[in-house]
């Protein structure tokens, strides 16, 4: 299986915590997973995502791979939102997507129609 991980937004901790609280709650059939962290480093990025391969059965050091790939490819980007993340202030935090790459083509086509 393949992975993708994305930084995708900065979140207020209780918009983000609500979020993860209605996903809880509702059948969630395909592989897709928002996680949050305060910080923007690569060691607190990787400690957010080391419960989901556990959740949805993936293999962890491939998503683990797929983050450290993130990470080495995208310095520009990972800038851009550490420092969005640092004028945001501590109550928000850095919103990332790792997912099983047919999964997240599947939420895409559900999303064109």
């Amino acid at each position: 299986m393949k992975y993708t991980f994305d930084i995708v937004g900065i979140s207020p901790v209780l918009q983000f915590f609500n979020h993860q609280q209605q996903n809880l709650q509702k059948p969630q059939p395909l592989s897709v997973e928002y996680v949050g962290t305060h910080k923007c480093t690569l060691d607190a990025v990787i400690k957010s995502v080391e419960p989901v391969p556990l959740k949805r059965g993936w293999d962890m050091d491939e998503v683990v791979d797929t983050v450290i790939e993130f990470w080495m490819n995208n310095s520009e980007s990972i800038g851009y939102w550490k420092s969005r993340l640092i004028d945001a202030g501590t109550d928000n935090l850095l919103v990332a997507r790792v997912a099983d790459i047919q999964a997240l083509q599947a939420a895409f086509d559900l999303l064109l129609g």
